[in-house]
């Protein structure tokens, strides 16, 4: 008995992930701007969501439990590494969705690697994630106020990273 609960439990945590695992990708690959540790970070956090299934399962809204888990794991990994390499956008994703400018993509995804890992977390939530306040909140461990002063910083930070441009930059996105 004890074992076909098990096995129903990887089967459903299987399709969880089979079902949510590219969604946790890209997320993960804006807040980095590196594919390769996009892979590990979502890697990491699906593993830690498998280990804390019984928990996962239950859970009001799964998606924002791991994207939760995404962003903490993101923001721990460049606490770890703060004095590491930093990863350079020279290569990008081999492919562009129908309809993007690749043109704004690359400036945009290039000014957010110039900002801390927390600015970049929040306008990654906020504004490319359609989060809500409370939602970014939540996920970031922050109360709605901090996220709104944050916000307001981080996209200050970033339109001073556009240069000039920036309201053209931001206006297309």
């Amino acid at each position: 008995m004890r074992k076909t609960r098990r096995a129903e439990e990887a089967a459903e945590f299987e399709a969880f992930a089979h079902s949510r695992g590219q969604r946790l990708f890209r997320t993960a690959l804006l807040l980095c701007g590196d594919w390769h540790l996009a892979e590990d970070l979502t890697q990491v956090t699906l593993a830690k969501l498998f280990a804390a299934w019984p928990k996962v399962r239950r859970a009001e809204n799964q998606d924002a439990y791991a994207r939760s888990a995404l962003v903490r794991s993101y923001l721990s990994h460049r606490r770890l590494r703060r004095t590491g390499e930093r990863p350079s956008l020279g290569e990008l994703p081999e492919g562009v969705a129908p309809g993007d400018d690749p043109a704004l993509r690359i400036t945009l995804l290039t000014a957010l690697a110039e900002l801390t890992p927390r600015d970049r977390a929040v306008l990654v939530l906020r504004y490319w994630e359609d989060r809500s306040v409370a939602e970014t909140a939540a996920e970031l461990g922050l109360n709605q106020g901090a996220v709104r002063a944050q916000s307001l910083r981080a996209l200050g930070r970033l339109r001073a990273v556009l240069g000039p441009d920036a309201a053209e930059h931001l206006a297309r996105s």
